[in-house]
């Protein structure tokens, strides 16, 4: 459904000023929109549900709001009810009813004028004529029925006295007239604003001629709408481009003409459509426009036709204000409807922006214009593809969680306790093996120079100058003496996400796979999640690991996976273990997982065998304890006096720092005893 185009808008005003640098800058690129989206891509990996997560509930940019749709539907409440306490539709009739007593007045003052200058004169026989007829025509206007209709019909068989009433009568039957037919044909010309028998008869023909360009498409032909404008454009001053708009433009009259005779009482749309029928004379034109409103309504179902609105407001309303009202009233139903019915934002491109900032203000129609941009800014950045209307995350994505996890992380410490920590020195500590890698984020910058314009020159087909582009720099890789190789142990089970440590724990995995990826490419790392049982992952699934809907904490199967892993490995091994649990599960001589709660000395001594089993193939193990119970606290003691690791205390507010502050302090002090 497309809100409608084509209405007379009114002028918006900008202002402009040179710029001098203290002028915010809004502009909002793929990486600033993929940041907001870090956290939800954390939890679940699902760029929809990311999406539809901003979507709803919008979010802060460089201090300014970016509306949700929550947000952009308590506007359209709140609008709703600000034009519904605007008037009263019902203001018809007393608008109707004012100008004719104004000329039932007027009226009155001639005759007593005139029965006031007889009087004065030297004729009383034409005085008392002159008398005779002021009495019998008070009598008459006396006489008028109580209802429009009635006044209006007796009014065009009255004979008036006052040529001013006359006129002001005329001028009023041809303002209602064109008040009827603008139900159908909005924006008039000023040539039909006085429409005559002629005019009537041609809108007679042009109606006929739509219904026939109807009934042409209905049976699969191609109706000649430049034809028909040729002949009948003057009833189209906004000159719509296709037949479909002009057909839109007045579906939503014709609705808005519909909702305003439901919103007045029984009493008052009887008096409306006698009204009309007497204005309206012509049988055939009649006819025409019911055919026209029939072949709309099943053109345009959406359309809100039959509508009815409860205005408050104690003003009353004249006819064409009652109608301006009942189509913004209307336009606001469909922006809703198309608000409530989107579950992405690429379909808030359907709306008429420039229509929204009219009915909800400039802030609301701009977070809708921006909001159905952003699937397209994310795919044309290369962070989302689209695959038959489902999203998923680019390989270039995936990386990009991890390292803006790793960034909010880096940004929470301060920088005398970790910053970056870059190893940039080639030579000592670093030897070259001859083989290029692109470059990213935190590499050294040992630029291949020959392989970095090869890149570059297949890029742009060659020619000079050669233009470079980061995605062109190609880096040499090196081999680092004071190689790590780590085993991260996620802890999957359910207790994980039932005390808000999932993702905590999660963006460890990912800040960490991104850290190492970056900064030490030649060390390893392998991931390990447990719950009942324990499974690796690789780096790649990451961002879509979720919890296990399973209870079991089963350290003992981790550390034995974790060992297998690292035996495969070179350089110093560790394994960081993130945990909130007793270990309360291991596997059986039969392969099986067994559970128990409180833990078995069974499963804490099959636990302690294997980091026994660590401990003799020289890998360390530090754990992070979330949440630790005494009992976890005693049992974590006992493995770090086994193994020699350590043990941190910490919460899902500041394990990420905990573990990349340890990562890293322990990484420098290898890289300064290798130099």
């Amino acid at each position: 459904m497309v809100i409608r185009r084509g209405r007379r808008r009114r002028q918006q005003r900008f202002t402009y000023s040179a710029w001098d640098g203290t002028q915010a800058d809004y502009a909002m690129t793929a990486d600033d929109l993929f940041r907001q989206m870090t956290d939800d891509l954390a939890y679940h990996g699902d760029p929809n549900a990311a999406l539809r997560n901003l979507l709803q509930n919008g979010f802060e940019q460089d201090g300014e709001r970016m509306q949700g749709l929550r947000e952009m539907l308590e506007r359209l409440k709140q609008r709703r009810e600000e034009m519904l306490e605007s008037g009263d539709v019902g203001g018809v009739f007393a608008d109707l009813a004012e100008k004719l007593r104004e000329i039932v007045e007027t009226e009155r003052n001639t005759l007593q004028a005139q029965a006031e200058y007889s009087a004065g004169g030297d004729d009383p026989d034409q005085a008392d004529r002159d008398a005779a007829a002021q009495a019998e025509r008070n009598l008459q206007l006396d006489m008028l029925p109580p209802d429009l209709p009635g006044q209006v019909k007796s009014l065009q068989n009255y004979d008036f006295t006052s040529k001013q009433a006359q006129q002001d009568f005329d001028d009023l039957l041809d303002e209602m007239r064109n008040q009827l037919m603008q139900q159908a044909v909005d924006g008039m010309s000023e040539a039909m604003q006085n429409m005559s028998p002629e005019d009537m008869a041609a809108m007679k023909d042009m109606m006929a001629d739509l219904n026939e360009m109807l009934d042409q498409r209905a049976n699969g032909e191609e109706p000649d709408f430049d034809a028909f404008m040729d002949k009948h454009g003057e009833f189209f001053p906004e000159n719509p481009e296709t037949l479909d708009e002009l057909l839109e433009n007045m579906a939503a009259r014709m609705a808005a003409a519909q909702a305003m005779m439901a919103s007045m009482s029984p009493e008052q749309r009887a008096q409306l459509q006698e009204l009309s029928d007497q204005l309206l004379g012509d049988m055939d034109l009649q006819f025409q426009m019911n055919q026209l409103g029939q072949n709309l309504q099943q053109m345009f179902p959406d359309m809100n036709w039959g509508q009815s609105y409860d205005t408050q407001g104690a003003d009353p309303l004249n006819f064409g204000q009652a109608m301006d009202l009942m189509s913004d009233l209307g336009d606001l139903d469909q922006i809703e409807q198309m608000l409530r019915g989107t579950t992405n934002p690429g379909a808030l491109a359907e709306i008429d922006f420039e229509r929204a900032a009219e009915l909800l203000g400039n802030d609301t129609a701009e977070s809708m214009e921006r909001m159905a941009q952003f699937t397209q800014m994310l795919e044309d950045a290369g962070l989302i593809n689209n695959k038959e209307g489902a999203l998923e995350l680019t390989p270039r994505a995936l990386r990009k969680v991890g390292q803006n996890v790793l960034d909010d992380l880096y940004t929470k410490l301060s920088a005398d306790r970790l910053g970056r920590h870059n190893v940039a020195e080639t030579g000592i500590g670093h030897e070259r093996n001859f083989e290029t890698k692109p470059y990213e984020f935190g590499d050294p910058f040992t630029l291949n120079i020959e392989r970095t314009v090869r890149n570059a020159i297949r890029r742009t087909g060659g020619g000079t100058p050669v233009n470079l582009t980061p995605d062109d720099f190609e880096v040499e890789r090196t081999e680092r003496t004071t190689r790590t190789s780590t085993v991260l142990m996620l802890d999957l089970s359910l207790s994980m996400p039932m005390r808000d440590n999932f993702v905590p724990a999660k963006k460890v995995a990912l800040a960490l796979e991104s850290l190492i990826s970056g900064q030490y490419p030649q060390d390893y790392l392998g991931i390990v999640t447990f719950s009942e049982v324990a499974r690796e992952v690789p780096a790649r699934d990451l961002a879509e690991l979720s919890w296990d809907y399973v209870y079991g904490t089963n350290m003992q199967h981790g550390f034995q996976l974790a060992r297998r892993m690292l035996s495969k490995e070179s350089g110093t091994k560790q394994i960081l273990m993130v945990t909130d649990g007793e270990p309360t599960a291991h596997i059986n001589d039969f392969g099986r997982p067994e559970f128990n709660y409180p833990p078995t000395h069974e499963t804490i001594n099959l636990t302690l065998k294997e980091v026994n089993k660590c401990t003799k193939d020289n890998i360390r193990i530090n754990v992070f304890m979330l949440d630790a119970t005494p009992y976890l606290t005693a049992f974590i003691e006992q493995i770090t006096k086994m193994n020699g690791g350590r043990a941190f205390f910490t919460d899902n507010q500041n394990v990420g720092d905990f573990v990349l502050v340890d990562f890293v302090e322990q990484k420098r002090k290898m890289i300064r005893r290798a130099g």
